[in-house]
């Protein structure tokens, strides 16, 4: 039997997905078709509408080896499980004369706990933990929120949260879900021949192709015991933000609640000495964390050296004591007895990897005004586990819009943990980077504008002629204006300004309402503005004439005092590299990219990304910063920009109207 051309497959699915086939599709499907044959590894950048989704599925379902495609955002899984895979795959199995299965799996807090669902959340009296259907009155948030879990309950075949619309909150999912830790295990649960989780990972143990998220890959590497299933191919979709989830999953964190909740939780189940040791260790924490600074820790000062290392020891009495004890008050004693192991284990694992002061950990203090003080704990660089638990008996295929930076894919590449220096130079994982483009004709489409004339920012200072220069490009937009920050309080403070400014121009600022609706409203309304920080620098597709000025207010550095970034800044000049083109420029060039992208989401769109920090026209690493974007025709004349974006709106009026 003739195997089928990866063309003609190309061309079947693109059919089904009522697409064109464009070229960068082309030939990124077929460099990930070469990477998994010949089992190589492959970064490819490829611009927003290349189509990268068919890209690389279709290569890897003609393969027949088992995939795991891995994003970063919860709308590209859905489009993947919703739209693309069932499509490709009917639209493939005359072809390849098979069927190929295709699952979603999640970590185990995603899913609907059928035992916490009907058996209630174990008593914790200073909690306030309760039999929560009996508890919460049905005319609260709360109460409305878990009837509403409950009916669902009976209709999901999934239990996935996501799968409940709407929503509800974090409170009420919580009193309904476990994590991996409280999880009693489906042999030993009332309700493991019934339980979501497991079914999921019966499900995806039996696909062809496992749609999974970031997180749960992170934890995948982080774990000794596989959560995924095993593969011969791992997709990484959306993989600029590999490095900065696998970073969140490797991060441990200590709080006088979280460690006091860990006494209540134990202090029924074990003897009175291990009680009393760790309810005393937990005090002594308590009081360190009281006049805890925020900041990065260098070296651990005596006294938080000695309640952490008190806080270890009685965690690890208390888990030898639980670990050989059943509770022995009621029917939900084990389902006690995970909670508390649970609580203990988390406090024991951090307080223990802190006390052992490795030198490749970060270690610092947040305070946040409703929570109090915490202490953290990150990995220094994700390079080296990134590079022994992915690029290990696999192919992988690293795919995103902004993957090559400053020009080439070296510095992603690096992060990665695919840098000859870092893995001894003929160790180190072969790759390959490609760069298919974009359907876009961004010179013709867009244009960068950086307002050279503006005194360069300083932090944390008001900056009047900044917001003199985005007050008239607005103006001169007609509002539809995406307007990303690099914090809430510069967000804040031209939000507030502009308002009363230009009062025509409806401003939503992110925090005002949650960021579906808030990107809702600005995508329904041509004259409004939404200012916001972070997430919207990655996280708006707004296609149309409601986005044709995308404001960045200065180059998204990471603030001087950021404790994990400038510990890595400081390594790299440690070992002779250059620790701000390394870490801090990357971090920007990163940013800019995604936040350049929000601008040219169709062929039709057009616009300015305009840049008020004059160091982006003037600084050495500005060119770095440039290559990194989007090629859009550049121009410093403030002038010419506005002229620009009146005839811009005046034709999406036109268009409007017409």
């Amino acid at each position: 039997m003739t195997k089928p051309s990866l063309a003609a497959l190309l061309n079947a699915a693109v059919a089904a997905v009522g697409g064109t086939e464009r070229p960068g599709q082309v030939t990124m499907a077929e460099a990930v078709a070469t990477a998994v044959e010949t089992g190589g590894h492959l970064l490819v950048q490829a611009g927003t509408g290349t189509g990268k989704s068919l890209g690389y599925l279709v290569p890897a379902l003609a393969q027949g080896e088992r995939v795991v495609v891995a994003t970063a955002t919860l709308a590209l899984q859905r489009q993947l499980v919703e739209r693309d895979l069932p499509r490709t795959v009917e639209a493939l199995r005359p072809l390849l004369r098979r069927r190929p299965e295709f699952a979603m799996l999640k970590g185990r807090s995603n899913y609907l706990c059928l035992h916490r669902l009907h058996e209630g959340v174990p008593r914790d009296e200073e909690d306030g933990l309760f039999d929560q259907f009996e508890a919460a009155a049905p005319t609260s948030r709360l109460g409305e929120d878990l009837l509403r879990v409950r009916d669902w309950a009976d209709e999901t075949e999934t239990g996935d949260r996501d799968d409940l619309t709407p929503g509800v909150s974090d409170r009420a999912w919580s009193s309904v879900s476990v994590s991996s830790r409280e999880c009693l295990g489906a042999t030993k649960c009332a309700y493991g021949p019934e339980c979501f989780a497991e079914a999921a990972r019966e499900r995806a143990r039996l696909a062809d192709v496992v749609v999974t998220n970031h997180a749960l890959l992170a934890i995948d590497a982080l774990q000794d015991a596989s959560v995924l299933p095993r593969h011969e191919v791992l997709i990484v979709d959306e993989a600029h933000e590999l490095v900065s989830r696998v970073t969140g999953a490797a991060t441990g964190e200590l709080t006088s609640g979280q460690v006091h909740r860990a006494v209540r939780r134990a202090a029924k189940l074990v003897d009175e000495k291990a009680a009393d040791q760790l309810q005393t260790a937990a005090e002594g924490f308590e009081r360190v964390m009281e006049l805890a600074l925020p900041g990065r820790v260098d070296e651990l000062p005596e006294d938080l050296a000695y309640v952490l290392s008190a806080l270890r020891d009685a965690a690890r009495l208390a888990l030898s004591t639980l670990g050989a004890t059943r509770d022995k008050s009621g029917d939900d004693g084990d389902v006690v007895r995970r909670q508390a192991l649970a609580s203990v284990e988390s406090v024991h694992d951090v307080a223990e990897r802190i006390a052992g002061g490795s030198e490749w950990d970060v270690v610092w203090y947040e305070r946040h005004e409703r929570f109090g003080a915490s202490l953290r704990v990150a990995p220094l660089s994700v390079r080296g586990l990134l590079r022994e638990k992915l690029f290990t008996d696999r192919t992988v295929v690293l795919t995103s819009a902004t993957l090559r930076l400053g020009g080439d894919f070296d510095g992603v590449a690096a992060s990665l943990g695919l840098s000859p220096d870092d893995a001894g130079g003929e160790d180190a994982p072969e790759w390959t980077g490609v760069d298919v483009g974009s359907p876009f004709d961004y010179r013709r489409q867009g244009i960068l504008y950086v307002a050279r004339h503006l005194e360069r920012p300083a932090r944390d200072a008001d900056r009047g002629d900044m917001l003199d220069e985005l007050t008239a490009l607005v103006r001169a937009a007609g509002g539809r204006t995406l307007g990303l920050f690099s914090s809430m309080r510069a967000a804040r403070l031209a939000a507030e300004e502009l308002r009363s400014r230009i009062p025509e121009f409806p401003i939503l600022l992110q925090g005002e309402e949650t960021l579906g609706e808030l990107i809702k409203s600005f995508a329904a309304d041509a004259q409004t503005c939404l200012f916001g920080t972070l997430s919207l620098w990655q996280g708006v597709d707004v296609p149309g004439p409601n986005c044709q000025l995308v404001v960045m207010d200065k180059i998204p550095f990471p603030r001087p005092d950021d404790p994990l970034m400038s510990a890595r800044q400081r390594a790299v000049e440690q070992s002779g590299g250059n620790g701000f083109l390394t870490v801090a420029a990357t971090h920007a060039a990163l940013l800019m990219a995604q936040g350049a992208g929000r601008l040219i989401r169709a062929s039709d769109d057009r616009g300015v990304v305009a840049v008020l920090d004059p160091r982006f026209a003037t600084a050495r690493y500005g060119r770095y910063l440039a290559a990194s974007m989007p090629d859009f025709w550049s121009t410093t004349d403030r002038e010419q920009v506005r002229r620009s974006l009146a005839a811009i709106d005046e034709a999406a009026r036109q268009a409007a109207e017409g």
